[in-house]
């Protein structure tokens, strides 16, 4: 990691990450060029650094991986938890290498570029997190710029205008425009994702969209259950616009996914008026409901699951 005062790059850096704190952390950088503002957090995972990129819940934020060794199975269609990259860049430690795997399709770096995703690599990312748990999630830029030239006062000033997602409400961005069912189910090799694999007679489940994995949905699937996700949208009148599609549907179970800003979860407009809307129908346990090892699947990923009175 470079001198974190200086705003001179160093010879051969085409990328740089600016701290709101003042801190200037020099690397090279991959995938799109140009400059993105967001929240700096780290990942400890090994594996699934597509899956990470993709996913809802990391939206608005810069991705530190602490695992060295990120790219080096390329990228496929396959590993995507949404249809789009909501990360908005990652840093990483080793530079892309070229990809080792049989399901790879396009190299990492490429993959970035063409969803418009910036990388910076040559970064201490263990000492970076561990700046972050010290002090907190900064605000910060990251920036490539190939021919090396960089305004690191306007890049500054950017990360320390940038209001920052505490209070931020991200679910009204990700979430779904419309209803949808889901029944596709867990992956296996040879045969990539089960495709419509519902259970026909599982017990029913309503999935808010508040940034949801694909993932989530696929292991309710694997668990028996029928799946609809509906939008977190806040409604326009004094009903909650979730209601109809659970009372429709005639739903035994409710699912609030996880999201981006979770912990600031009551200021969530959308949050506020499903949980208030969907209190009256929490009385009474479903003839059916999923599993009991499925149950505990998605009480360790934090999603929140409540039992539902079935309107008559």
């Amino acid at each position: 990691m470079a001198d974190p005062t200086s705003t001179r790059a160093p010879s051969g850096a085409t990328g740089v990450l600016v701290l709101d704190s003042g801190d200037i952390l020099w690397g090279k950088g991959f995938g799109a060029a140009g400059a993105a503002v967001g929240e700096v957090c780290f990942n400890t995972a090994m594996t699934g650094y597509q899956e990470v990129m993709t996913d809802p819940s990391y939206a608005g934020q810069i991705i530190n991986f602490t695992f060295p060794h990120i790219g080096n199975v390329g990228t496929n269609p396959e590993d995507i938890e949404a249809t789009n990259p909501h990360a908005l860049g990652c840093i990483v430690r080793q530079d892309v290498t070229d990809p080792s795997n049989f399901r790879n399709t396009q190299h990492f770096d490429a993959w970035m570029k063409a969803n418009g995703r910036i990388g910076l690599s040559g970064i201490d990312t263990r000492e970076l997190t561990r700046i972050i748990r010290m002090k907190g999630a900064p605000n910060g830029v990251i920036a490539h710029a190939p021919d090396g030239v960089f305004d690191i006062a306007a890049l500054l000033s950017q990360a320390r205008g940038w209001p920052g997602l505490e209070g931020m409400d991200l679910a009204k961005d990700v979430t779904t425009l419309q209803s949808y069912g889901w029944a596709d189910g867990m992956w296996a090799l040879g045969e990539g994702y089960a495709t419509n694999s519902a259970n026909p007679k599982g017990p029913k489940v309503v999935a808010v969209d508040y940034g949801i994995k694909r993932n989530i949905l696929r292991n309710l699937v694997d668990a028996g259950a029928q799946v609809t996700v509906v939008p977190a949208t806040r409604p326009t009148a004094c009903s909650c616009p979730t209601a109809p599609a659970i009372r429709q549907r005639r739903a035994h179970m409710l699912c609030l996914s996880s999201s981006n800003g979770w912990r600031q979860r009551s200021r969530c407009s959308a949050f506020a008026w499903v949980t208030r809307c969907s209190a009256s129908l929490l009385v009474r346990r479903p003839k059916r409901c999923i599993r009991a090892t499925a149950v505990r699947t998605i009480r360790s990923s934090g999603w929140m699951i409540a039992r539902l009175k079935l309107p008559a």
